[in-house]
């Protein structure tokens, strides 16, 4: 959907969506800071959709750019880099203004939306 409120180098992300991403990440993260002692917990607290998952899902966004692809891709402007943040709903959200790289005509279209794990893929995909 468009999202005219984003700034050009961000995405909206619907939570669903974020936690399948980023759950490994969270759950690191819930262990780390001592919120859950295993993985089964920390698991358990993502099913729960406890307080506490968002919080952490919010600090880990803020480090890791996504890659958005709209199929087919054609040109390099048809996958681009953006800084997620979370969003209500269960849609992907744009600022109007990238969709003509996309040739995103929101009528269903569908796109693709990748981490990058290493370092140095984030820190391409920064650069993208």
């Amino acid at each position: 959907v468009v999202g005219p409120s984003l700034s050009l180098h961000r995405c909206g992300l619907p939570r669903e969506i974020a936690i399948e991403l980023f759950q490994t990440f969270v759950i690191r993260g819930l262990i780390r800071k001592h919120f859950a002692s295993n993985i089964g917990v920390a698991k358990s607290k993502i099913r729960e959709k406890e307080p506490i998952v968002w919080e952490i899902l919010q600090e880990v966004m803020q480090g890791h750019p996504v890659l958005l692809n709209r199929a087919p891709t054609l040109h390099r402007l048809g996958i681009q880099a953006f800084q997620p943040i979370l969003v209500e709903g269960r849609a992907i959200c744009l600022h109007p203004l990238v969709c003509k790289g996309f040739n995103a005509d929101f009528d269903g279209d569908q796109m693709a939306v990748h981490v990058p794990l290493s370092l140095e893929a984030q820190a391409e995909a920064r650069l993208l």
